[in-house]
């Protein structure tokens, strides 16, 4: 037993790294070719024997934290030239060792600091006066050919990610998003076998990995800098820029639907414990609106607006309203609401403005759905003394 459960633990551990690594395979690529390419331009073009700040250049331009490539190129160029400066001057004025070293990095950060530069421009300042001081420190004045090697990393390093080997912007989204509404499937699912087995083991794991989604949601909105940065500089993207906008314009409803499905959850674990009903209609809704976020995940991979989850989130609205007509106890009522919640947020994700959307999950849960509002879990099938409320909204129990 233990055996299998370490063997588990090790598999998945090992499929998380391979994602990981598969959402940052392109950008490993554009490193190494940016660096190979910066030397061979800087050497051979300029005749530099040792264009060291070229390959530097590159990398720090492109990075594995992407996102902001464009503002790190013009910082890189900035910090460099600053750091070359204060290094090649000083260095050349007051000689070469360890404690020269560190009064170079010292000014160079100085100078960039009271000059206004960013956390990017100082940093590099202080490291290109290190590598001055280092590598090839001046012996005969200041070194031109480092500000040309920096130039040169830099602008290789942004024609290969615009030209030669730009990213996906809807493939480097979709393969973070996908996890997130994996969460939200997965959670809505097992907590409907829960409810439907009377069980409420499989609904407190299901609490557990909607609470261990908010790191999914927190990669997904990390990685939409990179691919709003991609369809923009590459003209190869230019045509996912409208599939990446509705990337965009989801993100917020999927977060929503989210920490809902969260909440909702752990009102079917204090249902469970209390022994209140749980309707089939109310497990069918909330497998119905597990089948709304599969339309959701997929249609957003394919770039297409998920207008096929609609007709699914209304008929799990409606389930769920006939849940409630049966009569439910106060946390029953609370899932209801959680659940015309979640719905409202799969709409919002179709293109529906949020207006809208709350009107269509009221037209579709009928008239004891007016009795609460979608998203307020302490109103939802609660009167205002907290009674649960029943079909005829007098709050009597």
């Amino acid at each position: 037993m233990i055996t299998r459960r370490v063997s588990g633990r090790v598999r998945g551990a090992l499929v998380e790294r391979w994602r990981q690594l598969r959402a940052v395979e392109v950008v490993v690529a554009q490193s190494a070719v940016s660096a190979a390419l910066a030397w061979f331009l800087a050497a051979e073009l300029i005749g530099n024997p040792q264009p060291v700040f070229a390959p530097i250049a590159a990398m720090v331009t492109l990075g594995i934290s992407a996102g902001q490539r464009l503002r790190r190129a013009v910082e890189l160029v900035l910090g460099v030239t600053a750091g070359i400066a204060v290094g090649d001057g000083l260095i050349y004025v007051i000689g070469r060792g360890s404690w020269q070293i560190g009064v170079g990095a010292a000014l160079a950060m100085t100078v960039t600091i009271l000059a206004g530069g960013s956390a990017g421009i100082v940093s590099q300042a202080a490291t290109s006066s290190v590598l001055v001081a280092t590598l090839r420190p001046p012996t005969e004045g200041i070194y031109f050919t480092r500000l040309i090697d920096a130039l040169i990393g830099g602008a290789v390093a942004l024609s290969v990610m615009a030209l030669l080997l730009p990213v996906n912007p809807v493939t480097v989204v979709s393969r973070v998003a996908r996890p997130a509404l994996n969460v939200l499937v997965e959670g809505l699912t097992v907590t409907a076998r829960g409810l439907a087995e009377r069980d409420q083991d499989p609904v407190q794991e299901a609490l557990a990995a909607l609470t261990r989604g908010e790191e999914k949601l927190d990669e997904f909105y990390e990685v939409l800098p990179q691919g709003r940065e991609a369809a923009t500089i590459a003209p190869l993207r230019w045509r996912s820029r409208a599939a990446l906008q509705q990337y965009v314009k989801a993100a917020e409803y999927v977060e929503r639907a989210v920490r809902n499905a969260r909440v909702l959850t752990r009102r079917a674990v204090t249902l469970l414990r209390d022994d209140e009903p749980a309707p089939k209609e109310l497990v069918a809704s909330l497998c119905g609106l597990a089948e709304a976020a599969k339309v959701v995940q997929r249609d957003l991979r394919r770039g297409s607006m998920p207008k096929g989850a609609v007709e699914l989130v209304c008929h799990a609205v409606e389930q769920a309203s006939a849940a409630y007509r049966q009569g439910l106890g106060f946390s029953g009522s609370v899932v209801v609401a959680q659940i015309r919640a979640i719905a409202t947020d799969l709409l919002g994700t179709t293109g529906l403005p949020h207006d809208e959307a709350e009107r269509e999950v009221r037209r579709a849960g009928g008239t004891p759905g007016d009795s609460f509002e979608a998203g307020d879990e302490t109103r939802g099938g609660a009167d205002p003394q907290g009674r649960p409320r029943r079909p005829g909204g007098d709050g009597t129990s």
